[in-house]
Order: C-alpha cells, then sequence, then structure tokens
C-alpha cells in the first residue's frame, strides 16, 4: 500500500508539471508554509470579527456566528443549536494555541460563551462539535473550571441520546417513522471526544463506555469490506438490528460520501488515542488505505464531495467545467487525522501518512485560501456541504476553516513525534 501511494502521489507532481500549473510541485515533498499560513489566517480571521460585529450590531444580535456565504454573497450567520454554531470560536483558540496572542484569547472568550446553552440541548447529537470545539478547546488551552464544568455538563446531556438496545447514540429524531426509526449517521464519531474527555475530567467510566459501545457499533455496521463508510444506517430501537443502510448526503446510499470518509477516519483515530484499542487503529488505516486508492482523486488531492458521482472528470486532473465539485473540508479534515495517526504506527508508515497530509495542506495553502480581505473573511474556499439539498456548494464553510487550522497546529505539534 505505503509503494502504491508514493507511485499516486509521484503521479499527481508528474501531471502537476505536465499541466504547466504555475506552482508547480515537488513531488511528495511538498510542505505547506505554516508560518505563512498563519499570517494569511490572522489576516482573513481579523476581517471576519469586523463582518461579524457590523451584523451583529444591524440586527442587535450579539449570539450571531458566521457559517458560511449565501448565494447571494452575504454571510450566512447563525446561532446556538445550529450543529456549527462552535467552529468559530475554535478556530480562534486556535490563532491563541498558535501565536499566544491575547488579542485571540478575548475574541475566543467572548465568542465562546455565547452558545453556552448548547451543553443543554438534548435534541442534539452534535454537542462534540459545539461544546468540545469551543468549551474544551478552551479549558485545554487555558485549564479553567468555567469551561471544564461546561464540557461536562453538555457529555451528560450528549450521554442521555444513547440507547443500549442499539447501543449507540442516536442522531437526527426528524424524518421518523416514513424515513428512519433509529438514525445514526457516521459524523457521530466526532462527538465521542466529548465523552471520553469527559470521563477523563470527572472519573465516571459510563462516559466512556457509552463511547466504546457506539465505536464498536458503528465498527461493526457502518463500513464495507473496502473501507468505506455508509453515511446512515437506520436501526431497530427495540432489538438494535439493522433495518437499512443509506445515505443522506451522499450521491446515492451506495456511494462514497468524500466528507462522511473524513469523519470515520478522523473518528477512530481519536478513539484509539483514548482506549488504545487496536481494532480502532486497524480501522482508521483501512480508511486511510481506501482514501489513497482512489484513481479519480484529484492531482491536488481535494476530493470530489463524492467518490462516486459519475460527473467527476476523466483521469486525475483538475474538473474543467465545475460540474463536480470539491470538498476542501472533507481535505482539511483528512490531512488533521492523519498527522495524529502518523503518531501511532511505524516510522515507515507515519511517514507516508505525514507526506500525504503535507501535500493535502500545500495544496489548501496554494490554491484554496481566499485572497486578503475577500470571502467574507472565510480562510478556505470550494468545500460543499449538503450536495442533495442543493446547499452550501462551493463555498467557504466554518468547519472547514476549523479543521486547516488544528491540522496546520497539528504539523507543528506532531513533527518530531
Amino acid at each position: 500500500m505505503i509503494k502504491r501511494l508514493f507511485l499516486i502521489l509521484a503521479m499527481f507532481s508528474q501531471m502537476t508539471y505536465s499541466q504547466n500549473h504555475t506552482d508547480a510541485t515537488r513531488l511528495a515533498s511538498d510542505k505547506p508554509d505554516l508560518q505563512q499560513a498563519f499570517a494569511a489566517a490572522d489576516t482573513q480571521l481579523r476581517y471576519q470579527l469586523e463582518q461579524v460585529e457590523k451584523i451583529r450590531k444591524t440586527k442587535k444580535d450579539w449570539t450571531l456566528v458566521p457559517r458560511s456565504i449565501e448565494k447571494d454573497g452575504n454571510l450566512r450567520m447563525v446561532r446556538q443549536p445550529d450543529w456549527c454554531c462552535g467552529f468559530f470560536s475554535g478556530e480562534l483558540w486556535l490563532m491563541y494555541q498558535h501565536s499566544h496572542d491575547s488579542f485571540w484569547r478575548e475574541q475566543a472568550v467572548s465568542n465562546t460563551w455565547i452558545i453556552e446553552r448548547a451543553k443543554l440541548d438534548g435534541g442534539s447529537h452534535d454537542l462534540g462539535f459545539m461544546v468540545y470545539n469551543s468549551f474544551g478547546k478552551a479549558y485545554e488551552l487555558t485549564g479553567e473550571q468555567s469551561y471544564r464544568d461546561v464540557v461536562v455538563r453538555a457529555a451528560e446531556t450528549l450521554a442521555s441520546r444513547f440507547d443500549s438496545h442499539v447501543g449507540c447514540i442516536r442522531s437526527w429524531s426528524w424524518g421518523t417513522p416514513e424515513r428512519w426509526q433509529f438514525a445514526v449517521i457516521i459524523d457521530n464519531m466526532m462527538n465521542l471526544e466529548l465523552l471520553f474527555e469527559a470521563c477523563k475530567l470527572t472519573g465516571n467510566r459510563r462516559y466512556h463506555d457509552i463511547a466504546v459501545s457506539h465505536a464498536n457499533t458503528t465498527l461493526k455496521n457502518h463500513f464495507r469490506p473496502d473501507g468505506s463508510s455508509y453515511h446512515v444506517v437506520d436501526y431497530n430501537p427495540k432489538d438494535g438490528s439493522v433495518i437499512k443502510r443509506i445515505t443522506h448526503q451522499g450521491l446515492f446510499d451506495e456511494s462514497v460520501w468524500s466528507r462522511g470518509q473524513a469523519w470515520g477516519l478522523y473518528g477512530f483515530t481519536m478513539c484509539y488515542r483514548y482506549t488504545h484499542d487496536k481494532a480502532y487503529l486497524a480501522q482508521a488505516q483501512k480508511i486511510a488505505k481506501f482514501w489513497f486508492s482512489q484513481a479519480d482523486m484529484p492531482w491536488d488531492l481535494i476530493p470530489y464531495w463524492d467518490m462516486r458521482d459519475p460527473a467527476i472528470p476523466t483521469g486525475v486532473g483538475p474538473a474543467k467545467d465545475g460540474s463536480c465539485p470539491r470538498d476542501a473540508s472533507a481535505a482539511a479534515i483528512i490531512a488533521s487525522a492523519l498527522y495524529e495517526l502518523a503518531t501511532f504506527v511505524s516510522a515507515k508508515e507515519a511517514k507516508t501518512y505525514r507526506n500525504y497530509a503535507d501535500r493535502i495542506m500545500y495544496s489548501l495553502t496554494t490554491k484554496y485560501l481566499a485572497a486578503p480581505h475577500t470571502a467574507q473573511g472565510f480562510l478556505l474556499q470550494h468545500s460543499t456541504g449538503n450536495y442533495p439539498a442543493g446547499d452550501e456548494i462551493d463555498v467557504p464553510i466554518n468547519y472547514a476553516d476549523y479543521y486547516y487550522l488544528e491540522a496546520l497546529n497539528r504539523s507543528q505539534t506532531f513533527k518530531n513525534k
């Protein structure tokens, strides 16, 4: 697999040269310029804060946070309980993590507490996204008890959605029973970090056990033999049996929704960090191998939104007609996961994972960054949210920026591990 990966990377680079791109790359050794990338992020996020402040003053609503860009070019602003409400403050904490600049800490603090009510939102399975990426990051960087208390309370709320018959945390409650009875989505792997961390903070083993049960059930039922995942598994809540495997945001039930694969890789890598269960590590490696093996992966390693979309152009070159959008958010999540996965494997495998992650980040920093003071202050362009619903297609989205900044930080943090 490793030899095949390097052949693929070499092929991508050869095609880049042959197509006479202005930033011809250097095989698999390309690495992002971290100093330049963080400087660009500093400029953009300061600009975004200005735009957000204007909207908040106009609407007299200081709880609004930026999520993406509307079709008319305006900022899409949301508030708790939108599942994306925690990423903006998380970005600010990630900037503080890198810079230790008090400006970013002050901005992060004020933008974190406006979503505190999320800790009580029992109607959402996305409390990890909302609370751990904001309050959890705040506690990690400051050690302040008030942030810890919110994390623990949110974990208790999330745990209330666990069903012992199914062995999972319930995802969506809407759409039932016509569409599904007990839906569990691959995205939910990301929310387990909140539970694992709450166990560490409190010593309450229940949080850990729920997270492990969810991970084990997902491992058993969500994946195809090749390592790709279904988006949604519908369970019978009476006995935990699988009713059907379908999609909601992919192209069709048996397609391969790119961000779903990213959630799976990141999620099982994270689960291994907390449990050291080799089954989780093996699954993360299997998902990575599947990702590496895709013949239609673009030359810059930024995937199309769904890997089985028939609109994907022939070969590995970039799409010429824009008929099949990319998903920079999936690429950023994959890169961040690979940097961590590289710390758990042999030196040879680690080099492979880091090279791949570096190449993704090189592409994102050289081809996908918005120009200064454009794109309403977002960092990355060309993400895809919900393609089947025709929403957030080929636009900047805050979770793409969050995982991009996390990957930049991880590239430094895990460099010598």
